[in-house]
């Protein structure tokens, strides 16, 4: 369960100021492939692009290819749509789901029982019981939640996971860090070893560990590192309780570079560094078998994702603003975060950026800015403007504040043919929970 926590975490990218323009990123779509894909589906929509997705997990699976139950579970959260995760399933990929409607699609398409992940916290009884009816493998966030989950099924499962928290704070040595004892999430050190035992009375035969330390890390350390100390938890676990712990979760937090010019992650070399330290951990404790998953969301799909949208406003004031058909509900993270995602203007990828912009949207919010103080070329009414790398934690995190509705999202197939895989949001969508009630129908009336 990768959590979208970025405002706590040093790897975090704020850089709302930089300079922007077009040095080192290109999006995966031209101005001319925009100008007929609007002639259906109109601006804003989030566009996603199969190929890019596809050679990602391939790359993934290779990574991990040395350990024999590894599997990828994809955290559903990042990108809810079926098709994406579709594509994903071809590659072998589970889903990681924290949520009874992440289950639902999950199941929607044909993955259940050891292909779902179920990650969650503060979790109601009705979606431990839709997860356990699913045959997914569910990971304990709490030591109470022991009870509760026998409580609820009557008998706990063979297979159960729990969520380590070690507390403290974990850094690296380029100065990535996260506060862990400042997380909601997890065991303390002493109810996992407590939590095994208790688990292992009541009948589980079969265990799993998971721990997810920092979020969005752009270096090839996280991962290795996470690992020893999983790893080494593991083998004091089996020692001390004698418990069967067959996979080690190692969740998310595996980042992308939203910066341009920003050193990317590579998996091969992730994959190997954490290939070393099971040699040197695990192994020579008699646990050569344990199978390694991931929950990784941005790395899966993030880059593969971009919001197009269209100049439809320039204001003069205090500032020079450019006002877009997108806001805040296609992408709330720059609201939220302060996050940095690149620009391109569209056709004009190689004119100097020498004006300064805040680009912004239509909500009643002073933060519904997709950039401050950025530099870009020259930008007219009219103009289609690419936002980077919203294919995790984009389109997943809108909602409908001011009235507003969600956009369509569109896949670019391999073969360059675009596939409507969300329709857009339509006023009749935004009602439709007064279904029933007397206003319903002259709200629905006025839109045929």
């Amino acid at each position: 369960m990768n959590h979208n926590t970025e405002h706590n975490m040093g790897a975090f990218v704020t850089g709302g100021n930089a300079a922007g323009g077009n040095m080192g990123k290109r999006p995966f779509v031209t101005k001319e492939k925009i100008e007929e894909i609007v002639k259906t589906y109109p601006t804003p929509f989030h566009i996603y692009d199969e190929k890019g997705i596809r050679e990602n997990a391939q790359a993934v699976r290779e990574a991990f290819a040395w350990n024999k139950g590894f599997k990828e579970y994809f955290a559903v959260k990042a990108a809810p749509n079926p098709y994406l995760i579709g594509i994903l399933k071809e590659y072998g990929c589970g889903c990681d789901c924290s949520s009874l409607t992440e289950l639902m699609l999950s199941k929607a398409v044909g993955l259940v029982g050891e292909d779902i992940m179920f990650s969650s916290n503060d979790t109601p009884a009705e979606e431990y019981a839709y997860a356990a009816k699913l045959g997914a493998t569910i990971n304990l966030d709490d030591i109470t939640h022991i009870d509760f989950l026998e409580g609820i099924l009557g008998k706990l499962p063979e297979t159960i996971s729990c969520r380590y928290n070690p507390g403290g704070v974990f850094q690296m040595s380029n100065g990535i860090m996260d506060n862990p004892g400042d997380a909601k999430y997890g065991f303390t050190t002493e109810q996992m070893f407590e939590g095994f035992r208790i688990l292992m009375k009541k009948g589980v035969k079969k265990f799993g560990i998971h721990a997810f330390l920092a979020s969005n890390t752009v270096t090839n350390e996280y991962y290795p590192m996470l690992a020893k100390q999983l790893f080494e938890v593991a083998v004091q676990l089996k020692k001390e309780t004698g418990a069967d712990i067959r996979f080690i979760n190692l969740s998310g937090g595996v980042g992308i570079p939203y910066q341009p010019g920003q050193q990317g992650n590579d998996i091969r070399a992730i994959g190997e560094g954490v290939r070393k330290v099971y040699g040197e951990v695990l192994a020579p404790a008699g646990m050569g078998d344990v199978a390694i998953y991931t929950e990784m969301g941005r790395f899966m799909m993030g880059p593969y994702g971009e919001l197009v949208t269209q100049v439809i406003h320039e204001k003069h004031t205090h500032k020079e603003y450019i006002g877009v058909d997108a806001c805040a509900v296609n992408l709330m993270r720059p609201a939220m975060y302060g996050a940095y995602h690149h620009i391109t203007a569209l056709g004009k990828e190689e004119e100097p950026c020498e004006y300064r912009y805040d680009v912004t949207g239509s909500l009643c919010e002073n933060n519904d800015k997709f950039a401050i103080d950025r530099m870009l070329p020259k930008l007219e009414i009219g103009d289609y403007l690419v936002i980077h790398d919203t294919g995790a934690h984009g389109f997943a995190m809108g909602y409908n504040y001011n009235g507003k509705l969600k956009s369509a999202e569109l896949l670019l197939k391999e073969d360059g043919s675009v596939q409507l895989i969300r329709r857009a949001e339509t006023p009749k969508d935004y009602f439709a929970t007064f279904d029933g009630m007397d206003i319903y129908g002259e709200l629905i009336g006025q839109f045929g």
